[in-house]
């Protein structure tokens, strides 16, 4: 017969014993990275709420009577669903020519801006000499300047010197040659990624520095060119003051954001809030679409320009 050997009775109870104990373990491991990450998920949840909030209550108060705008509170969901708000705001509000306008000077604004921050921020990348990092240090140091709304002004006094008040050519001159940090910043610090061997790789082969930037460098540069042209289209689309200013004269050139303001004033009652808020929802649809379609190069874009140059 053969001998069975049969382990102590005190192994067996050790490795029971070791068992809960690496399960105790790994549930207060587990739940020491959960709690972090529900407050987490809590704040960033009670975020979204806050930056959503307005354009939901925009979007579902556009569906409601005026008088329920004016009494209703802050109530989400409108009594009855009033569509034919967004007809009468596009025939109120001439959105065909509003909305041409707005598109024909984004257009402009976009590819000028993309252009005027590429060459600004390949310059200041490649750049070596002392004044260019002068002259980029006073750059950077502007974001800690704001003069608001005190530019238009003097911006108003340049462009009626151009011949070119009550038009949005004037928008787009000082939207494109103002200065933009912010893009600027983003365009320097992406290039600081780009190697600089690949610049005197090109330059031993006969290229200049124009010739390195259009035919080497610019091709790499679409997560940027899309990050900036997002950034700009947004500023431009939004934008309601500088254009009012400079096209108050001729309102036929009005951009849709303002013409969408104007909707408030041209119903039936004095204020007609339904009218005005159908059209800001219109007016919020482009947005929408650029951003769907150029986030990921978006994202790219940033996190690419934000590292360190």
């Amino acid at each position: 017969m053969k001998a069975t050997i049969r382990p102590p009775a005190g192994d067996s109870e050790n490795r029971r014993n070791g068992g809960v104990l690496l399960k105790e373990r790994a549930l207060s491991t587990v739940i020491k990275l959960r709690y972090p990450q529900i407050f987490i998920y809590i704040f960033l949840i009670f975020t979204a709420f806050i930056a959503l909030f307005p354009v939901i209550y925009i979007l579902l108060s556009s569906f409601k009577s005026n008088q329920e705008i004016m009494v209703g509170g802050v109530k989400l969901l409108p009594e009855t669903w009033q569509a034919a708000n967004y007809v009468k705001a596009w025939k109120l509000g001439n959105f065909a020519r509003y909305t041409f306008n707005s598109i024909y000077m984004c257009f402009f604004i976009v590819i000028g801006c993309i252009c005027t921050a590429a060459v600004e921020g390949y310059v200041f990348s490649r750049g070596t000499s002392p004044f260019t990092r002068f002259v980029y240090s006073l750059v950077m140091a502007s974001l800690f300047i704001s003069i608001g709304t005190l530019s238009l002004f003097p911006q108003m006094g340049v462009i009626r010197a151009v011949k070119l008040n009550g038009t949005l050519w004037g928008v787009v001159l000082v939207h494109v040659f103002g200065l933009n940090v912010t893009q600027v910043f983003l365009s320097t610090s992406f290039f600081n990624q780009i190697p600089k061997e690949i610049d005197e790789a090109a330059r031993i082969d006969g290229c200049g520095f124009a010739r390195i930037f259009i035919s080497i460098i610019a091709p790499l540069t679409q997560p940027l060119i899309a990050a900036i042209g997002l950034i700009s289209f947004r500023l431009a689309w939004s934008d309601y003051l500088m254009p009012y200013v400079f096209t108050i004269s001729r309102p036929q050139n009005f951009p849709l954001v303002v013409g969408v303001i104007n909707l408030k004033s041209s119903g039936e009652a004095a204020s007609s809030w339904d009218l005005a808020l159908a059209g800001i929802s219109i007016s919020l649809i482009p947005m929408l679409i650029v951003y769907m379609f150029l986030n990921r190069f978006f994202i790219s874009g940033l996190t690419e320009g934000a590292l360190k140059g």
